[in-house]
């Protein structure tokens, strides 16, 4: 998918291993979306040479983690999705693939899972958050049976499940959940159903009767189909065309046989029976943010909605799902934020006041079936920030088949030829 970068990130140093303290101006932890481009943006328009910026990150592959849901419908293949992170990453980066253990920030240090230590003038926590399958008894087990039909989109090792499960169904209850509190991409619960309900529906297993051979349900521990009154009023309009049943403030909690268990505030908890069940797993922040006192009441690192610079250690900033900034967790999110922290940081650095500011733009590309995408485009507020509405005059609330060709190719064209390099800017288009 990123051929024109891979060769050039091959030769990333990795850092040996031995008890020395190692020194670099700034130490970056997390190398996923937020991390791989907020790191490249500071490499080209900082003055940093050799190893002045150093990545912290255990993992062996980095993934366009928002194509899982084009796995799930049968649209991309997940193999296509994921490079080796070290052929992502610069040259000019010490790049330690290890676990980050502690932040100490008083010390400015961090402790890898090893015992080693790295100080650092700056710090950048962008770790990203864990999908925590265990927040729903019985799952775990439930999608490592091949024979059972649960699947989720929000792990690599069963997101093309999703699309087998869907194959293999042709009769029964099917109920799509999505948690209450925080999760990546809060579309992403119901585009996996209106892609399962295209499929059905072309199939001749789906129709908005109650003849149809397939009954569907969206049970969401939210009020609403989505935080966005704008949006959320179309995607309810699209619901009850459908036919789908709206089960809301249900958050799933445990699943045993075929029989989902939700909870819901005030009531007893609600049993449902499947036959086929998709679950949206709740995410969590790491503990270890948490116990290196950066984080906020929930858990998330505690910074400024506006300047992403931590409210209480003025040189430590974060972006994307482990920050504390309210606004949705999206690859479109850190486009607009990375740009933000890395011009703030520089700033700093010199020993100026942070003066960019981030507004809360997100996007989520909510496919909506029918090879259509619903636009959603936002800042903070809920307010809607439509870029083609903007430029053309268009509607993004009403889903459209040019917007589906965006998900489905050019975004995940764009992320690996441009925004793994911190070269993409989202609405703003490329970075200089």
């Amino acid at each position: 998918m990123r051929p024109a970068i891979q060769g050039v990130r091959g030769l990333a140093t990795v850092a040996p291993v031995n008890s020395v303290t190692r020194n670099h101006k700034v130490v970056v932890i997390g190398g996923g979306s937020a991390g791989i481009a907020l790191s490249h943006q500071l490499l080209r328009k900082g003055n940093f040479t050799q190893d002045d910026i150093a990545i912290v990150d255990p993992a062996q592959w980095h993934h366009y983690q928002p194509g899982w849901t084009l796995v799930g419908g049968g649209l991309k293949d997940k193999e296509e999705l994921r490079k080796p992170l070290n052929s992502l990453i610069n040259p000019k980066f010490k790049f330690y693939n290890k676990k980050a253990g502690v932040v100490s920030p008083k010390e400015n240090l961090v402790s890898l899972e090893d015992g080693d230590k790295i100080s650092y003038q700056h710090l950048v926590v962008a770790p990203g958050v864990k999908v925590d399958i265990d927040t729903v008894k019985g799952l775990s087990e439930a999608l490592a049976n091949e024979d059972a039909l649960v699947s989720t989109i929000y792990d690599y090792n069963y997101c093309d499940k999703a699309f087998r499960t869907i194959k293999k169904f042709d009769k029964g209850e099917a109920i799509f959940t999505q948690p209450a509190g925080v999760v990546k991409c809060a579309g992403a619960p119901q585009k996996i159903m209106w892609l399962a309900l295209d499929y059905w529906k072309r199939a001749g297993l789906y129709n908005s009767s109650s003849s149809s051979p397939i009954g569907m349900t969206f049970a969401t521990g939210l009020p609403t189909m989505f935080g966005v009154p704008k949006y959320a009023a179309k995607l309810e309009e699209l619901r009850v065309a459908r036919g789908v049943e709206g089960l809301f403030e249900h958050d799933l909690v445990a699943i045993d046989g075929q029989t989902a268990t939700f909870a819901s505030p005030g009531k007893e908890p609600v049993k449902k029976h499947f036959d086929f069940l998709h679950v949206s797993p709740k995410n969590k922040p790491y503990a270890w943010i948490k116990e290196s006192g950066l984080a906020n009441e929930a858990g998330y690192v505690d910074v400024d909605d506006g300047t992403t610079r931590h409210k209480k250690y003025s040189n430590v900033w974060s972006i994307g799902d482990a920050s504390s900034l309210p606004t949705s967790k999206t690859v479109a999110a850190i486009t607009s934020q990375a740009p933000v922290l890395v011009s703030n940081l520089l700033q700093a650095y010199e020993g100026k006041e942070p003066t960019s500011v981030y507004d809360g733009y997100t996007s989520c590309p909510l496919l909506t079936g029918d090879s259509k995408v619903l636009l959603a485009e936002f800042k903070y507020g809920g307010v809607p920030k439509e870029t083609f509405n903007s430029l053309f005059g268009i509607d993004q609330g009403v889903p459209r088949r040019a917007f589906y060709h965006l998900k489905k190719d050019f975004f995940p064209w764009v992320y690996g030829r441009y925004h793994v390099n911190g070269t993409w800017g989202g609405p703003k288009g490329l970075i200089k």
